[in-house]
């Protein structure tokens, strides 16, 4: 990864101009002034003009300017924060998902377990820049996407970025960029889509990643899991309603006929869109390095046919962390199916009506919210059905999330979040550790109890049996979350009722 490169890796990456390196590092020319992606098309500087900054904050502070040619902020997002389980990946999880905006540095020093002093020399060690730097930048990023993007008003663009005032945007923006924002909207490539404007809350972007790209995978296995009322899904696209600090929101992810993928939302609040887009992008693991997944994964022989197969096979995430362990413990021990529909008259009966979006056909029939952990708390036992212990281990879930006794966010630690949650009645090392992969990020959990996974390695000549097919995953670390999906598929499909062994505690079953 970028941040264990040396010197030369990074001057031969942008000699060449690498895109794969697009977002794990930009270089900052002192002769110009500017900072650009590694595969900016410019010529390539004189190493002694060189230094390389981990993220675009760093070039900031250190009083650069972002490139116009090669415009680094519209880079894929980084994967390092997803490999990293330290503070500063956490950090960056958390500030993607509006936590300073909401709570400023203390509440995000408070969430790490540090003072915002310490939290600030740390994050300026690690990364080149403090936490409100750092937000910062993201809001920089997040104001282009839309001034190059969208026919959003300056004003509505300044406030959906997260910005206090446009005062405040306009200067940013050329501080960041050296133009003035509708400057910068007036270098926009043509775009495709509905124009932003049109529909009041309206946004159409195009969200940047890595190729190879298995959206269709990521389609199917959304549509195999698709709650009625809350998501949508086509062989091309994705759908769903979210509750988002400001209010319900409604987005899309679909493939245009350029291989773009795009997002199309509705929001109640506009300054919901970096929470929105960041959500978007863990959801679909936009921000994954696909080639040095494959190349790892294909150099196990076992593995290369898979591989070949299915390039860039992503890993989805979460939406929301804390619907994402209530679908977990709900599909124990049951198929998809069953769990789907569980979750269906779950949300029938508990979850909040939303009001239609007019004019946008594919948020049709999208019209409430999953439910929330105190809906479940209260009444889950008048809706949900099975086992006792199993319904009073959900509705105890969903108390302890809604009091703030558990706590579940993408910027957790992970150790620290595994063990909360096997302390919770119910909850066992496969719901654990499926959950930190889903809601971390976590590229490297092994799920070696997953019967799905044991049918998957069996059939491309791995061990099957527990121990012996541990030790052999080990082999593909970091990117063990990566083997598990290239074994469900393998599989057959998603996993069904039999995804995790009968034990007198029985994990959790991949039905979520």
């Amino acid at each position: 990864m970028s941040m264990t490169m040396t010197f030369d890796e990074r001057y031969r990456a942008i000699d060449a101009r690498d895109v794969r390196f697009d977002g794990q590092f930009v270089t900052a020319v002192r002769s110009t002034g500017i900072y650009c992606r590694p595969s900016c098309p410019a010529r390539t500087p004189k190493p002694s003009n060189v230094t390389f900054y981990p993220t675009s904050a760093a070039a900031h502070e250190a009083g650069y300017r972002a490139c116009k040619r090669c415009l680094p902020e519209a880079a894929p997002g980084s994967p390092e924060w997803n490999l990293r389980g330290d503070t500063a990946g956490r950090a960056m999880r958390l500030i993607t998902d509006g936590v300073i905006e909401r709570e400023g540095v203390p509440g995000l020093a408070r969430r790490l377990g540090y003072s915002p002093r310490h939290l600030t020399r740390l994050l300026t060690a690690e990364l080149g820049a403090g936490p409100l730097a750092l937000a910062r930048a993201h809001r920089a990023h997040t104001a282009r996407m839309l001034l190059v993007g969208t026919d959003l008003p300056i004003a509505d663009v300044a406030f959906s970025a997260g910005f206090t005032s446009v005062r405040q945007f306009n200067d940013t923006v050329r501080e960041v960029f050296a133009l003035a924002p509708g400057d910068l909207r007036a270098r926009r490539r043509a775009h495709s889509g509905t124009p932003a404007a049109d529909l009041a809350g309206a946004i159409d972007l195009v969200l940047p990643h890595r190729e190879p790209f298995d959206a269709a995978g990521l389609f199917a296995w959304m549509a195999a899991r698709a709650v009625p009322g809350v998501e949508t899904v086509t062989a091309d696209s994705f759908a769903r309603t979210l509750r988002l600090p400001g209010g319900p929101a409604w987005f899309g992810l679909r493939m245009d006929a350029g291989g773009r993928l795009r997002l199309h939302a509705r929001l109640t609040a506009l300054g919901d869109l970096p929470v929105l887009v960041g959500r978007a992008r863990r959801l679909f693991d936009l921000d994954a390095d696909p080639v040095a997944v494959d190349t790892a994964l294909a150099a196990q022989p076992e593995l290369a046919p898979l591989v070949t197969r299915t390039p860039g096979i992503r890993v989805p995430g979460a939406a929301d962390p804390h619907e994402m362990l209530i679908r977990a413990m709900i599909g124990q021990q049951i198929s998809v199916a069953a769990a789907t529909t569980a979750l269906a008259r779950l949300t029938d009966a508990l979850g909040e009506r939303v009001a239609g979006t007019a004019g946008a056909a594919e948020f049709a029939g999208l019209d409430r919210l999953f439910p929330t952990m105190a809906a479940i708390a209260e009444h889950g036992h008048e809706v949900l059905r099975g086992p006792g212990a199993r319904i009073r281990a959900i509705t105890g879930a969903a108390a302890a999330l809604a009091s703030a006794d558990l706590i579940l966010t993408s910027g957790d630690d992970g150790a620290d979040q595994r063990a909360a949650l096997l302390a919770m009645p119910g909850i066992g090392p496969w719901t654990a550790d499926y959950v930190r992969m889903r809601v971390l990020g976590d590229p490297d959990v092994a799920l070696p109890g997953d019967v799905a996974v044991r049918t998957g390695a069996g059939r491309v000549g791995l061990p099957s049996d527990v121990a012996p097919f541990t030790a052999w995953a080990a082999r593909t670390a970091p990117w063990r979350s990566y083997l598990m999906t290239h074994l469900w598929r393998a599989a057959g499909g998603p996993p069904s009722a039999a995804s995790t062994p009968r034990s007198p505690a029985p994990p959790a079953q991949e039905s979520s």
